[in-house]
């Protein structure tokens, strides 16, 4: 059986899209440029991206429960209204 994990996918995918820089002062900062206001710092690069990855995936459940658009990832799209089966189809198995 292959089970798929979409809001997983959704943030790895959106995870490797991510930019990061090193600043002046040797902190870093990351950001996803499809994802407007995704955007995080750390004293390491590690940090950063474990900072990131935090932003990212809270962004993304305020985005959900607000209904907000959000960015189609690499063909992900969870904008989607989902589709329910029958309660017949359930109860039939």
């Amino acid at each position: 059986m292959n089970v798929q994990y979409i809001i997983s996918e959704y943030l790895d995918r959106a995870l490797a899209q991510a930019e990061y820089d090193k600043l002046e002062d040797g902190t870093f900062s990351g950001r996803i440029a499809s994802c407007t206001g995704v955007l995080a710092f750390g004293a390491t690069l590690r940090e950063c991206e474990d900072e990131l990855r935090s932003t990212l995936e809270d962004w993304l459940l305020v985005g959900l429960k607000l209904g907000h658009m959000l960015p189609v990832v690499d063909g992900i799209d969870l904008n989607k209204e989902p589709e329910y089966e029958p309660v017949e189809s359930v109860l039939a198995q």
